[in-house]
């Protein structure tokens, strides 16, 4: 993809450019990529008709017609890549706007963080979430009809409170801002319902402009938006779906902790391995910990208490080589720019949660990995699903053969793309230029190759190499002496437990990769004649 234009510093008047000039002297953004502009655009002359309606003339200044078209009624939906900057398109409005904006967030993390930033620049904001004493609310309600403060940050939550929707209303809001609104489809029809009443919401306070932003909507996600906010009728301003700088990685494994402390070890740093449960952030930190020592890791989900929650997002925004093992709870639209390797310890449900995810890596605009670790148990969990279904995307991704970059773009309905980096391409591309080597570099690849074997792959070589020599036992024993030796030369201690090797065994049974001989070599392992590969892909990392 050609390189994202930029507007310099230099080559802007922000004397005489208003939002230009906005962006840079309350939040020292230098410059607006062209998608920003249009967006910021939109909601300025959106909210001007509404509030100032004139004939249904065209106006030659700015180059549409006053209809019944749901962008000149304010109606906006925004997909923009994770690290383009959404915020910005509401933050500056807010400054520019007469009256109040609100802006709905998904996640009490999210929300802290954005009150830090709004504070830390020109704009001042007041919260609304569970928990808060009347106290706390008339104080807010108060700097809000001083002007002291010009925006409102809440959650779905929150907004179902009449009293303190009627307050709201009395205030004015002339501008509301939903945030990552995938949300919207991916938790309102499962465990957060106030997500479908934000309709209800909005047709209730009737603010001129409504716009929803998110980074990931598939077709089917993208119509569920626009049902449940605005009766099926929005404006869609999609920009390019693929984020260039980073990387797509899949790691074929069964002990995935273990991976996880390989990966710890030798990928760039901050690095975030996201989890399925809150078991499995607090057991992954504490295997970090007892690898790499006490506080090398932190682990973060929606079961801590919020100062406990402050204390990890402070420490993890602060750190330059961190690691910090979390659930979904933690990651979205949180601005932590610098963070160098995403890693997902187990598969989310869609694409759309998988590029948000790994979407917190590059927010600087460098080579970010953003790393699946697959096992076969995996794989035949989502064996089930239709291919092209919501639901089988990450299985194609992680099993795909051409370009794992434009499996996740095709989930969401988006463009065609020149990979600008996934672990299959990059292997077509040495693969090309082996011909051209030597035979010391051919064997030089060869080698590092065969040095990063999977934890499938070392226990197929070793059945191969020993066909009915092993039971299941002595298959274990084999593979957990092994594997503690690579650890004592990789760590300086041995890591691996049974337990770990029992998962290799396992998903190696259930995924037909080896057998039991049922004759005359009864429970002595094979590798299975009924698959034809055999061995299991082991992608570079």
């Amino acid at each position: 993809m050609a390189e994202i234009e930029k507007f310099s510093s230099e080559e802007i008047d922000y004397e005489t450019d208003l939002v230009a000039g906005t962006a840079f002297r309350n939040f020292g953004i230098k410059y607006l990529f062209p998608w920003q502009r249009m967006v910021i655009a939109n909601i300025l002359e959106a909210f001007d008709i509404r509030v100032h309606p004139g004939s249904s003339e065209k106006n030659p200044d700015k180059g549409f017609f006053e209809s019944e078209d749901s962008f000149v009624r304010g109606k906006q939906i925004v997909l923009l890549p994770t690290g383009a900057g959404k915020s910005l398109c509401f933050l500056v409005p807010a400054v520019l706007l007469p009256g109040v904006t609100m802006v709905i967030y998904p996640l009490l993390a999210l929300m802290t963080d954005q009150y830090r930033r709004m504070t830390e620049g020109s704009l001042k904001a007041v919260i609304f979430r569970g928990g808060q004493s009347k106290e706390e609310r008339e104080d807010s309600f108060e700097k809000l009809k001083s002007g002291e403060a010009r925006v409102i940050i809440a959650n779905p939550e929150v907004l179902q409170n009449k009293d303190l929707l009627e307050k709201i209303k009395e205030i004015g809001i002339s501008h509301i801002a939903i945030d990552e609104a995938h949300c919207v489809s991916e938790w309102g029809d499962s465990f957060r319902p106030s997500y479908l009443e934000l309709g209800n919401v909005l047709q209730y306070l009737a603010p001129p402009v409504i716009t929803a932003f998110t980074a990931t909507a598939s077709p089917s996600v993208l119509s569920r938006i626009s049902e449940i906010l605005f009766n099926g009728e929005a404006h869609v301003l999609r920009s390019e779906a693929d984020r260039p700088n980073i990387h797509y990685f899949v790691r074929n494994t069964a002990a995935k902790k273990k991976e996880a402390l390989l990966m710890a070890q030798k990928e760039l740093r901050p690095l975030i391995i996201f989890c399925g449960t809150r078991n499995r952030t607090e057991e992954m930190s504490r295997e970090l910990n007892a690898c790499f020592g006490n506080g090398f890791s932190k682990f973060y989900h929606a079961g801590l208490e919020k100062e406990e929650k402050d204390e990890i997002e402070k420490w993890f925004f602060d750190s330059e080589d961190g690691v910090l093992c979390a659930t979904c709870a933690y990651g979205m639209g949180v601005d932590k720019k610098n963070i160098h390797t995403v890693i997902h310890l187990d598969p989310p449900q869609t694409a759309e949660a998988y590029i948000q995810e790994a979407g917190r890596g590059g927010r600087d605009g460098s080579i970010a990995k953003a790393i699946l670790l697959w096992s076969l148990e995996d794989s035949l969990r989502t064996s089930g699903y239709k291919n092209g279904s919501r639901e089988a995307a990450l299985r194609e991704f992680a099993e795909t053969r051409d370009c794992r970059r434009q499996v996740l773009l095709d989930a969401l309905g988006a463009e065609k793309a020149a990979c600008a980096g996934c672990d299959l391409c990059i292997s077509r591309e040495e693969l090309k230029k082996t011909d051209k080597l030597t035979g010391v570099e051919k064997w030089k690849i060869s080698k590092r190759n065969r040095e990063n074997p999977s934890d499938y792959q070392l226990a197929l070589d070793i059945v191969r190499k020993g066909k009915h020599f092993y039971t299941r036992e002595s298959l274990e024993s084999e593979l957990f002496f092994r594997m503690n030796r690579e650890s004592v030369k990789v760590f300086g201690k041995k890591t691996w437990t049974h337990s770990d090797v029992q998962d290799i065994v396992y998903n190696l049974e259930i995924g037909g990769k080896i057998k039991k001989d049922r004759f005359l070599w009864k429970n002595f392992y094979s590798v299975s004649s009924a698959d034809p590969s055999v061995s299991v892909p082991s992608s570079p990392s």
